[in-house]
């Protein structure tokens, strides 16, 4: 008999896994022609310095250039790229206007809110990361030239790849040549990413595929709203391509749904069901309103009856072009300053501000007492802190393992080809191919740094700062050595409280959801809207508990039941999403709706209590909803729609 192979631990794992894809050929090319021809230009204009901060500007902002729509790139390459220039005009002058002691605590403040703005979202993280980063680098570097210059050429750099993200056609607009296809190919391809989620997850209904392919659903959901909802000029759409794919978004919530419904059933369905779809997502690529034959309709129970109305609705969505609403929930002020305050937040500032403060006080001990020899900048071990201490990035073991791997390689790799390449022109084209591969490399951590090491240390060279690389490893070590210990101190409050809070806000989205569907079943446009809330906390909830179940055991102990919580919500969803469509077509919840939520406040109490999470979240509460759920069992009890 063959004995199983023996499995790694989750944190090695995690280290030794990397993300899958297609080459991203247009990010490729933007970090080709962002940091290297900018670092070209200040050395060809006599200003070498003012090169090198625009190249660093430009390069920190392709680490955050990912697929998506050139709407949703304006903020989540333009807010970081704000904060970075504000943490280097604060870190230069700083730096120039203040001593060691003070330097220390007004950087380990600006940890503490860094950290905790942090827990916000993707784009808040890589505003306080930049932040971080360039007030380390502003204090330590030196340069030549007043803040506000440093921080405009900064600015500037950053400007520079986004203006490439918006101007640069993608391969798919190119191939299309079309002036629609090249405005809206991120938002049109996101779309019909949900028509093709929608038709996958029809053909999983009744496998053990299911559960994944919802998920994917959700994740094309998630997607196709940010690459809607980014910043415009004006309040709603404003040209009839853009308002047709907003009809046809919101076509595609109520196929959602319904297919969903299906899955939930654990019946396969007719394969005719996901041709729909398909079409559709066609239609959307193309950029045409004809969707051609839809398949004949299936209306044997209340879900396909309502996939079917859906089809058609769809349909005519389509042809029209107009209406269609993103169903969002946009988190004003308050709900935002409550999650920079909360357990989340708090415990994040925390490590962060521990990490960046311990290791600038370090790096300027360092400095004081002639460690770094005839180089003076000590920003290498602050900065490198901070990325080292995001949990977004992974594990903490897998990114300290992945940190000082990528930076002995990338150092290495760069000393052997600063040894023969010509200068400066070599180093400038090292930059360039490094900006060209950050995109490829962003799939694990250490290929990242490794990249990015080779490129800064090009950088420092050409700004007069030769034979940096071996202090650079010495610096990420000591770097990894801090960020452990901080990692594994106790924090005031809950330990693991970024995930609870995730997991709890999860909680309150579902039962809200929950509840809107027993008390307004027929109102459908607020029922989409707290859908995709529930679906979409609950995604971020489980990214997190994922991530922290990778950790050490000393750390993953604290988060010990909180997946099994988050599959019965995902349960408790999903079976939702079920009770609003058998809500539309009959009027009433049947006896194994009814049963399947009342397993689950149990099955959901139990796992509570166990995870150590209590049995009440804010909002409703599974007991308040046990009541609707019987008077939703009694509403015109026997009475079916015709359709």
């Amino acid at each position: 008999m063959n004995r199983p192979a023996p499995r790694l631990p989750p944190w090695i794992a995690h280290a030794l896994s990397a993300q899958r894809g297609p080459v991203p050929w247009s990010a490729v090319v933007r970090g080709a022609l962002a940091a290297g021809p900018l670092l070209l230009a200040g050395v060809l204009a006599g200003r070498t310095s003012l090169g090198v901060v625009a190249a660093l500007g430009a390069m920190l902002a392709g680490v955050n250039d990912r697929p998506g729509s050139r709407r949703a790139s304006v903020g989540r390459l333009g807010l970081p790229a704000l904060a970075g220039a504000a943490g280097l005009l604060a870190g230069s002058y700083a730096g120039r206007h203040t001593g060691a002691v003070t330097l220390t605590l007004l950087l380990t403040l600006l940890g503490l809110l860094g950290g905790a703005v942090s827990a916000v979202g993707p784009v808040a993280s890589a505003v306080g990361t930049q932040l971080l980063v360039t007030s380390a680098l502003g204090a330590g570097m030196m340069l030549p030239e007043p803040g506000w210059e440093s921080a405009l050429l900064y600015l500037a750099g950053a400007g520079w790849l986004l203006g490439l993200r918006l101007l640069l056609p993608t391969p798919s607009s190119a191939a299309r040549g079309a002036r629609l296809g090249y405005r809206f190919d991120g938002e049109r391809a996101a779309v019909a990413g949900v028509y093709e989620a929608v038709a996958a997850l029809l053909d999983a209904a009744g496998t053990p595929g299911a559960t994944a392919r919802r998920a994917a659903l959700t994740a094309a959901l998630d997607q196709a709203q940010d690459a809607l909802a980014g910043p415009r000029l004006r309040r709603h759409a404003g040209s009839a391509a853009e308002r047709r794919l907003h009809a046809q978004y919101a076509a595609a919530l109520p196929l959602a749904e319904a297919a969903t419904a299906l899955a939930w059933a654990e019946r396969p369905v007719p394969a005719r069901a996901g041709e729909g779809p398909r079409r559709l997502a066609v239609a959307v690529r193309a950029g045409v309103r004809a969707t051609g034959p839809l398949p004949a309709p299936a209306r044997t129970v209340p879900a396909l009856r309502a996939l079917d109305d859906a089809l058609l609705r769809a349909a005519e969505a389509f042809d029209s072009g107009e209406g269609g609403r993103l169903h969002t929930r946009r988190r004003g002020a308050r709900a935002l300053l409550r999650i920079v305050l909360g357990a989340g937040g708090r415990e994040y500032g925390f490590r962060v501000a521990a990490s960046f403060g311990a290791s600038a006080a370090l790096a300027q001990a360092l400095h004081r007492t002639g460690w770094y020899g005839p180089h003076p900048h000590w920003y290498w071990l602050p900065a490198t802190a901070v990325f080292l201490v995001k949990p977004d990035l992974g594990p903490l073991v897998s990114r300290v393992l992945s940190r000082a791997a990528g930076t002995v390689l990338g150092a290495l790799v760069f000393a052997g080809v600063a040894a023969v390449v010509p200068r400066p022109g070599g180093l400038i084209a090292v930059v360039a191919l490094c900006g060209a591969l950050i995109p490829v490399a962003a799939r694990h951590f250490a290929a990242l740094t490794a990249v990015i090491t080779a490129l800064v240390l090009a950088l420092l060279m050409v700004g007069g700062e030769p034979g940096a690389s071996w202090n650079r490893i010495g610096e990420t070590l000591l770097a990894c050595a801090l960020v452990l210990i901080a990692g594994h101190l106790p924090v005031p409050g809950e330990r693991a409280g970024g995930v609870r809070a995730r997991l709890t806000v999860a909680a309150d989205a579902a039962y809200t959801y929950l509840a809107h569907v027993l008390d307004e079943p027929g109102e459908r446009a607020r029922r989409w809207t707290l859908r995709r809330d529930a679906y979409r906390t609950l995604a971020e909830a489980q990214a997190a508990i994922g991530r922290a179940a990778a950790e050490l055991p000393a750390l993953a102990r604290h988060t010990e039941g909180t997946a099994e919580v988050a599959a019965t919500l995902e349960r408790l969803v999903d079976t939702t999403t079920a009770c609003a469509v058998h809500l539309d077509d009959t009027g009433s919840l049947d006896v194994r709706h009814r049963e399947r939520l009342e397993q689950l406040f149990t099955e959901l109490a139990a796992r509570r209590r166990r995870a150590g999470l209590g049995t009440a979240d804010g909002g409703r509460t599974p007991e308040g909803l046990s009541g609707a759920i019987s008077r939703a069992g009694r509403k015109e009890t026997g009475v079916t729609q015709i359709r």
